[in-house]
């Protein structure tokens, strides 16, 4: 009795953790900020969830978190994500960094598969970025999964 009891416990705490997360699997999706936009305009931004609302300044950097950051920080940014080179078909091998350390230079993002996780949502992301304006510009694109239907 005691076995089972363990043993129960045991698968409990395996598949837990794999319940809360989700990985979106639905239709992609294009966001597209123009160079020079507003950035604090909601147009300007990819409003995935309450938490995370993706950007980027004019002054060139790299993307950001609008909803708590007012502008990029190469160390951390986007705030409340974190980034892999692959895809979610691979989730379980990927290893998960800040957008700057996953993908080295921004302006060499563009046509690398990529998997946001969102860390307070604890839902994962494919992300292709289809384009990035270098200069002071502040442009981007890219195409991105959607939850599920």
């Amino acid at each position: 009795m005691l076995k089972r009891i363990i043993m129960t416990l045991f698968l409990i705490s395996i598949l837990m953790p794999l319940a809360a997360q989700e990985v979106w699997t639905g239709p992609m999706i294009e966001f597209e900020k123009a160079d020079g936009a507003d950035p604090a305009a909601a147009a300007n931004q990819d409003r995935i969830t309450d938490s995370v609302w993706i950007t980027r300044g004019n002054s060139g950097g790299q993307i950001y978190n609008a909803v708590s950051e007012s502008r990029a920080n190469s160390r951390i940014s986007p705030d409340n994500t974190l980034w892999a080179l692959g895809t979610t078909a691979d989730i379980d091998s990927l290893s998960f960094r800040n957008f700057r350390q996953a993908v080295g230079s921004p302006k060499s993002v563009v046509g690398k598969d990529l998997v946001m996780y969102i860390e307070s949502d604890d839902i994962y992301i494919d992300v292709v970025f289809t384009s990035w304006s270098t200069g002071k510009d502040g442009g981007f694109s890219y195409m991105r999964s959607s939850p599920a239907e």
